[in-house]
């Protein structure tokens, strides 16, 4: 026996839902709600926030992961009626008072006892992004139930239900997106006697019954599903860690904003030192040209803000100063006052040939990052010290030169980070204009370069293994993103 869809439950009225609002409002979590969204647009994001475009497939990925493998779903089965309690008990549809109180036909249904949900399919998750609000939540879903009775026997029965909901999207007092169940109704689809007789009169009553109950047993399945999706969407806020150099802490700058297709997110990176305290380097508002998104596809704009925070703090701590010895270079690179004499004898002076020499490489300035035409580079400012090494005896200074290291930078996406690691383009130096014996240092610069590449920047991409973060939003994997450079920022992009 079938029936048609019928809708469970009574939605709420208008002042149902003003009254929950003002709750909401004065309860321990005030939530912004966003009832008046305006929607994502493309152009100039003038913020140094991380953008990210949060496709609606990689939602429903999260909201379908959530019901598989966990006990959401397992908490629903169990009892929907049983003898003298529940819906068909004393105070229920059959009880005193209740819609269809004991005697006539229905009195021979009292014994209809144990009515429980014995299996309920992985439902069926299809959502729908509400422009300015936020998402229309269904979960089609089959359950199977199973009862007993004086007149049916042994019942066995299959329904098909669709639960929707209207969810909206928000931020929480942490700073973090947040999804907020404001409507949920189910609609009673067929139902199926697989097994025993049901009298057309009962069957009605199985019928009110679950009409009544599967809102009560079904729309908590949608709350546990937000409760998991927002740990996901919490995960934001969440610390990363820079190694030695601290960590990144994400927040949202502003409210969420949605599209037909996507949730955008402005987020913002605050910096902190080891010890917690909020490192803030100069912001330049470099305006940033966003390309639009692709459909079924995902993200995040990593802003020249975070390469520079990051190259600055390897600055500021030291990480960018090395003193190279001839130890430190392969044989085929000599590092002697032999050597320095065949390239520049006016740089000798008094010393000896054969001794060796001792570059020590200084960063007193921060890096500069350039991210344009599908490239990024950095450019370190240097001064190098050149001294002969004594052993067991003082260095003596030769003379200084002043230089800049224009690096290459290649850019790898993980789960987590975006990692660099930087090649010598090329090396330019000038002679400092304190020395007293001047000489053309040009004919320096390929020896300084074949140093610089054998000992400096082994050590400069360890300290890089740091990478630059990335917010986790919805556990998006980033690690098979395409990278593309673009006017002051990165842009991440991944397919589901």
């Amino acid at each position: 026996m079938k029936r048609g869809w019928k809708e469970a439950g009574n939605p709420p009225t208008e002042q149902e839902e003003q009254a929950g609002v003002q709750l909401t409002m004065l309860g321990m979590y005030t939530l912004l709600l966003l009832w008046g969204l305006a929607t994502p647009c493309l152009g100039l994001l003038e913020t140094v926030g991380t953008l990210a475009r949060i496709d609606k497939d990689e939602l429903g990925k999260a909201i379908q992961n959530s019901l598989v493998g966990g006990p959401i779903l397992q908490n629903v089965l169990g009892t929907v009626t049983s003898v003298n309690q529940g819906l068909l008990g004393a105070g229920g549809l059959l009880g005193g008072g209740g819609l269809l109180s004991y005697g006539g036909i229905f009195s021979l249904v009292e014994e209809l006892s144990g009515l429980k949900i014995e299996e309920l399919t992985l439902p069926k998750v299809s959502i729908k992004l509400l422009s300015g609000f936020g998402v229309q939540l269904s979960l089609h879903t089959k359950v199977s139930l199973h009862g007993s009775g004086p007149l049916v026997g042994l019942l066995q029965l299959a329904a098909e239900v669709n639960v929707s909901s209207k969810v909206a999207l928000g931020m929480s007092p942490r700073g973090t997106p947040i999804l907020v169940l404001k409507r949920c109704n189910t609609l009673l689809g067929h139902i199926s006697v697989m097994s025993g007789l049901l009298p057309t009169p009962i069957f009605g009553l199985v019928e009110q019954t679950l009409c009544k109950v599967l809102p009560g047993l079904l729309c908590p399945v949608v709350d546990s599903v937000l409760s998991v999706v927002n740990e996901l969407l919490g995960a934001t806020l969440s610390l990363v860690p820079l190694g030695p150099l601290g960590s990144v802490e994400f927040t949202l700058a502003t409210l969420p904003l949605i599209s037909n297709q996507y949730i955008e997110l402005d987020i913002n990176p605050i910096v902190k030192s080891i010890a917690g305290d909020v490192i803030d380097f100069p912001k330049p508002r470099l305006p940033v040209k966003v390309p639009p998104k692709e459909d079924h596809t995902s993200q995040v704009t990593v802003p020249l803000y975070l390469f520079s925070t990051v190259f600055g703090l390897l600055q500021t701590n030291g990480a960018l100063d090395l003193d190279i010895t001839s130890e430190m270079v392969p044989r085929n690179i000599p590092l002697t006052t032999t050597d320095l004499a065949a390239l520049a004898p006016e740089a000798l002076g008094k010393l000896p040939p054969g001794q060796h020499l001792l570059l020590s490489l200084r960063v007193t300035k921060s890096p500069m990052v350039l991210l344009q035409n599908k490239k990024a580079t950095v450019s370190i400012p240097v001064t190098i010290h050149v001294l002969s090494s004594v052993p067991q005896g003082t260095s003596v200074a030769l003379f200084q030169m002043n230089g800049v290291m224009t690096l290459n930078a290649h850019l790898a996406p993980s789960t987590t980070k975006l990692h660099i690691s930087l090649s010598l383009e090329r090396l330019s130096v000038q002679l400092a204009s304190s020395f007293s014996q001047p000489f053309d240092a040009s004919r320096l610069e390929e020896w300084f370069s074949d140093v610089v590449r054998a000992a400096y920047m082994q050590r400069l991409n360890e300290h890089l293994e740091v990478g630059i973060p990335l917010p986790k939003i919805l556990n998006v994997n980033f690690a098979n993103s395409v990278v593309d450079v673009i006017e002051n920022a990165v842009v991440l992009t991944v397919a589901p």
